[in-house]
């Protein structure tokens, strides 16, 4: 073969980024696919390289015999002698062929064939080094454009940036420098198709982690992340060190950080705020630049709520068309009604929910339940605790520490940092108390029982003095002179009302009246 073999094997290493083993595979069927072009069968053909690879020789692996019948596949005595002294009838002998004994059709087979093969090897090595980097930011350059999708030269291959994931305040011209994120990889007929994304919320998500270390070191956790492209994002976050201001390390320095950001997403809006455990205050903060007086839960299962602000706050909480509260609405998972203060105050709401309402900003000192609620407890151990089955403090208080580490997801500084929470902020009652408020509701239903029982009892029974003869005795009406009895209320003849009592046994005197 061709004594510079080796450096076109050299040269289609560099650029296709295929291996010297696959080249080498790609010229063995190139020559087979020429050998079966011009002998029409590949059965007997060998390929053989020398030891570094730098010279090929295809064979013609043929029997001797005393009669040809096949010669593609048979050579004679006499023939075989011609080429060594040593063999004999049934003997099998490697014959070389000369490639340019090859015509031209056979040629141009395998021309084709070494093209197809070294194709499918480029597009399975590419697929093979971005399947994993699903996900990943990647820099390219504009090479051109069609139909609205732009194609981004990567290197090794080429990208598309297809419309829908391009932002609509961004413009692109060749050259020009496009940083994205690999969404998905399609292998079709042509080659590999990597497809590229600028409007996912995933984007934004890898811009932050490389401007801000914080994020990249985990110190700083995205809790959510919710775009509308090109016009507003909104992302809350959380620390997990007491020390670190999450809100201030994505800022920067004299915002250095998030100018950055907002540089690369060509002057897109962008919302920085805290995560909190508590759902109000999570909703006043996603309400962010708008100033919120009053937050109250109106629904739990249904998920609704209620943001009260001041009248000259109201359109910037609610937003160019609505988008402020609709990014809000996504980032906290609730229904957000936002109302003025004028507008709560004329609302038809039940006097509850109003006390509900005030109480929630009062001083006074709510009893908390849910462990998301405690204070300094971060949302991963919230999670975790979620996991096993764990969201009330009442449950939580019944663990020792030993039994918080064996459970799945909590480790020992975890356990550490819960125990000395729960020391800290929860108060764990007596169950004396219990006992005493359970002897109090005894001697309640007690009272209640003795009370029923005497509302049944018939009237005569109820009046009853121990004396037999109370019932017979008799008097006169003070008015009208009428006898009247010790049950009768009024008189019967003149309407007068009638009060008595009983007669004193020592002095032996009644009234009546």
């Amino acid at each position: 073969m061709s004594s510079n073999m080796a450096q076109a094997i050299k040269q289609l290493v560099q650029d296709k980024g295929i291996s010297e083993e696959l080249i080498l595979k790609t010229i063995e069927s190139s020559l087979l696919a020429a050998y079966k072009k011009k002998y029409g069968s590949t059965e007997n053909a060998v390929v053989k390289f020398n030891d570094d690879g730098t010279e090929v020789t295809i064979f013609a692996q043929k029997k001797i015999v005393e009669t040809v019948e096949n010669p593609v596949e048979e050579i004679s005595l006499k023939e075989a002698l011609e080429l060594t002294d040593e063999c004999e009838i049934g003997d099998e002998l490697l014959i070389e062929i000369n490639p340019r004994d090859f015509d031209r059709v056979a040629i141009q087979s395998a021309k084709q064939k070494a093209k197809q093969t070294l194709r499918e090897i480029q597009k399975d090595t590419l697929y093979s080094e971005f399947k994993d980097k699903i996900g990943e930011m990647i820099i390219g350059y504009y090479q051109r454009e069609r139909n609205g999708n732009i194609y981004v030269d990567l290197g090794k291959t080429e990208g598309i940036l297809p419309k829908k994931f391009q932002s609509p305040r961004e413009i692109y011209r060749p050259n020009d420098r496009i940083k994205a994120l690999i969404y998905e990889i399609n292998k079709n007929p042509s080659g590999l198709q990597i497809v590229l994304t600028r409007t996912h919320a995933e984007f934004v998500r890898k811009i932050f982690e490389l401007e801000v270390p914080e994020i990249y070191d985990k110190t700083v956790e995205i809790f959510k992340l919710v775009r509308e492209p090109g016009y507003r994002t909104k992302i809350a976050v959380y620390s997990n060190r007491d020390d670190v201001d999450p809100v201030g390390a994505c800022v920067g320095l004299k915002g250095v950080r998030i100018q950055a950001v907002v540089r690369e997403l060509e002057g897109e809006k962008i919302d920085i705020l805290k995560y909190d455990p508590d759902q109000r205050m999570f909703v006043k903060n996603a309400l962010s630049p708008a100033e919120v007086s009053q937050v109250v839960i109106l629904d739990d299962v249904k998920k609704q709520v209620l943001a009260v602000v001041p009248d000259n706050q109201f359109a910037l909480a609610i937003g160019k068309q609505g988008l402020n509260v609709r990014l809000a609405n996504r980032l906290v998972d609730w229904n957000i009604d936002v109302k003025t203060e004028n507008q709560f105050a004329e609302m038809d709401i039940a006097d509850k929910v109003k006390e509900a309402v005030s109480a929630l900003f009062t001083d006074v000192e709510e009893e908390i339940v849910k462990i998301a609620e405690l204070p300094g407890i971060t949302p991963g151990i919230v999670r975790a605790l979620s996991k096993n089955g764990i969201e009330d403090i009442e449950k939580l208080v019944t663990f020792t520490k030993e039994e918080l580490v064996k459970l799945d997801g909590i480790s020992e500084e975890n356990a550490e940092l819960i125990m000395k929470i729960i020391q800290e902020n929860v108060e764990i009652v007596e169950e004396q108390v219990g006992d005493e408020e359970t002897e109090l509701k005894e001697m309640q239903t007690d009272k209640n029982e003795e009370a029923a029982e005497e509302k049944s009892e018939p009237v005569d029974e109820k009046i009853d003095t121990g004396q037999d003869e109370f019932e017979e005795e008799t008097y006169v009406c003070p008015e009208c002179g009428a006898t009247v009895t010790p049950g009768m209320k009024v008189c019967s003849k003149c309407g007068v009302g009638l009060s008595f009592e009983l007669e004193d046994e020592e002095n032996g005197t009644g009234k009546d009246a």
